[in-house]
């Protein structure tokens, strides 16, 4: 693997004071405890649970056990410096069918969590939604229901009630181009749907949850964001069918969520694009406004570019399941072509390329309303495996990490308003439709042991978070 840097990794790297340092994880992929204390059924649940979805017929039912190990889990944070940990609320464990009392075990392993990371000096991040609906609300239409959304805000209204009093900084989704183009879309992650016009309803419903949930949160007082993934999306070439074809998967992939949220209006050329779909019906008087609800913060989650063709290509654009490619999760736009070049790539076969978040992070500053940004997920899978001696050495992780930290201090040298950063992943976990195939984690899991072994990227991570790598 070619390294990203030029230099020794972390060295020169001159992040601002007050600059936050922290990892993230996701409730499905490392609570476990599928039935216990109350928690009820979600789509992933479902999902993982049905033949031929998830690699290796793998499920999250016991992921690394984080529910019982919790404690263990944060100490060892601890140890490594984190500042700041990102976390994700299992709706279906606080909240079993997505409707009506919260359920009071659920709540309390959060409360026993939060209060571990405060003593530990660790702020704790809540995201409300990372991809687990309760399955009794897909049952009722999921997503492309307007009710979801309405259920989503009631469900943040009452955890926030219960939790608000320790947690500064609350995100409410995790996303959503994931949720609503490969749910209901693609169908290769949940609930596994192909319907193009109901992914379009699920993805304005899902920003009109999080306006509605932003808007509860910040009347209580509370510090609000959302996360969505981006993409650099660029031509393979000048010609006018390939820029076209870049057009197009921007604003899918970027523009169909950042406007809503940030301009309050949908873009018109993507709204063309989708006229073979969908007619917007589904989008009501005052739902722009809802979903543009001020933000206190902007999570911007980044792992690799696009480069785009107008005639097909192989058709690989990153997001296909490991169980089988199903169909397109960009309706209207569903002849594009996505070429692969010749830099290196990860496990999950992503270009490895720093400089496009510099990009997507200047270009959110630049285009749309000022808001500060933190880079909520980046990080790379790597085919880990312990030393005979037990360690795991993992320099391409460091190289990764090192490049794309870079990146985030030339568009802070830019004028742009990032403050934090969080590594994606704390733990290696069940890697949704790739099961426990793919390793993100700065953490080496032992998936029969559960044993927690930190590889060497952890304690580089650890060592540029205490400033001892800066020179």
């Amino acid at each position: 693997m070619t390294t990203e840097s030029q230099t020794e990794p972390g060295t020169g790297l001159q992040l601002p004071p007050g600059f936050l340092f922290g990892a993230a994880t996701a409730a499905y992929q490392v609570e476990g405890a599928a039935t216990a204390d109350g928690r009820g059924p979600s789509i992933w649940d479902t999902f993982s649970h049905t033949p031929g979805r998830v690699l290796g017929g793998e499920t999250g039912d016991v992921a690394i056990e984080h529910y019982q190990r919790y404690r263990e889990d944060v100490a060892l944070m601890s140890d490594l410096g984190l500042q700041a940990y990102r976390f994700s609320i299992a709706w279906p464990r606080v909240q079993p069918t997505g409707r009506g009392a919260l359920n009071q075990a659920g709540v309390d392993f959060y409360s026993r969590l939060i209060d571990e990371l405060l003593a530990a000096g660790i702020e704790p991040w809540p995201t409300l939604y990372h991809w687990d609906l309760p399955q009794p609300l897909e049952d009722a239409g999921g997503w492309p229901e307007r009710d979801t959304a309405e259920r989503f805000a009631d469900y943040a209204g009452a955890i926030s009630a219960v939790l608000g009093d320790r947690v500064r900084q609350w995100t409410t989704l995790n996303e959503p181009w994931c949720s609503a183009f490969l749910g209901y879309g693609s169908g290769v992650h949940a609930p596994g749907r192909q319907d193009p016009a109901a992914a379009v309803r699920a993805g304005h419903h899902l920003m009109l949850g999080h306006g509605l949930a932003a808007g509860l949160l910040r009347s209580g007082g509370h510090q609000v964001g959302v996360t969505i993934n981006l993409y650099d999306v660029v031509p393979v070439s000048e010609r006018e069918i390939d820029v076209d074809a870049a057009r197009r998967i921007d604003g899918l992939q970027n523009r169909f969520f950042l406007d809503p949220v940030l301009l309050g209006s949908y873009p018109a050329d993507v709204m063309a694009d989708l006229a073979s779909v969908t007619d917007f019906s589904h989008v009501q008087d005052g739902d722009l406004s809802v979903i543009s609800t001020p933000l206190d913060m902007l999570g911007v989650n980044y792992y690799s570019r696009h480069v785009v063709t107008g005639e097909a290509g192989d058709g690989d654009d990153g997001h296909g399941g490991a169980a089988g490619s199903g169909a397109s999760p960009w309706p209207g736009s569903e002849h594009v072509g996505f070429a692969k070049g010749d830099l290196p790539v990860t496990a999950m076969g992503w270009e490895i390329h720093a400089e496009g978040l510099t990009s997507v992070l200047e270009r959110v500053s630049v285009e749309y309303p000022a808001v500060p940004l933190y880079v909520t997920e980046n990080g790379a899978a790597f085919a880990d495996v312990p030393d005979p001696d037990g360690l795991v050495r993992d320099p391409d992780r460091i190289s990764y990490l090192d490049g794309h930290l870079r990146a985030c201090q030339a568009a802070i040298d830019a004028g742009v308003p990032l403050r934090g950063y969080f590594c994606w992943s704390l733990f290696d976990n069940f890697e949704w439709s790739w099961g426990y195939s793919r390793r993100f984690g700065l953490v080496y899991v032992d998936y029969e042991t559960q044993t927690r072994t930190p590889k060497s990227s952890a304690y580089w991570y650890g060592d540029l978070i205490r400033g001892r790598l800066a020179t």
